[in-house]
């Protein structure tokens, strides 16, 4: 039986500093392109508003999609290898404290722009939600194998972008995204330790 190769990354391993200004600096930048957005385009921000009902929807999705996430996780392995490829990338250097910048630092600057920006710039539809929803996709892709990455991506960028569209209210979208984050990477933090022990 052959033995399965370990997929090397294209881009070389990185640092735990090296990851934590890398999520800095894109997130600066996601933010930039944002405002610039905004100050050429003849479009307002989507507007967000601090209310119960919409913090509860975003803690459900973010708990949703991080279900859909370990069902995807166990269930397609091309999946598997592509999370776990990008994951080891982003995740591997980082101490448990860091999960919370993987939360917050993403979670905002992204759907700042691709549900914050986007869907008012391309006027509130569906094709909105679709064009966001890739270009959120194609921003997770890490190299030339790792389209199973983006393609889920993209999925979980459709359920934040009809988050938002149908409650109207950008906290849903980023409690969602935030929450998913921390506890996707916490979970994986988590197992490969189990698995370094064993």
């Amino acid at each position: 039986m052959a033995q399965q190769q370990k997929q090397e990354p294209e881009i070389p391993y990185l640092t735990r500093t090296q990851v934590l200004v890398a999520m800095g600096v894109t997130a600066i930048l996601l933010w930039i392109v944002a405002k610039l957005w905004l100050q050429f385009g003849n479009f307002s921000l989507m507007s967000w508003r601090w209310e119960e009902r919409e913090l509860l929807w975003g803690v459900l999705l973010g708990l949703g999609i991080t279900a859909l996430s370990g069902l995807a996780y166990r269930l397609w392995l091309p999946y598997r290898r592509s999370a776990n490829y990008y994951l080891e990338m982003v995740l591997k250097p980082l101490a448990l404290p860091d999960l919370i910048w993987l939360g917050l630092l993403p979670g905002l600057s992204e759907e700042l722009l691709f549900r914050g920006v986007m869907l008012p710039a391309f006027g509130f539809s569906h094709v909105a939600v679709i064009i966001s929803s890739i270009c959120f996709g194609i921003l997770h892709l890490s190299g030339s194998q790792q389209w199973p990455y983006v393609i889920w991506a993209s999925v979980v960028g459709i359920f934040l972008g009809y988050s938002a569209l149908l409650s109207g209210n950008l906290l849903v979208p980023i409690v969602a995204h935030i929450l998913t984050n921390l506890i996707s990477s916490y979970f994986w933090k988590i197992g490969q330790s189990q698995i370094i022990k064993n």
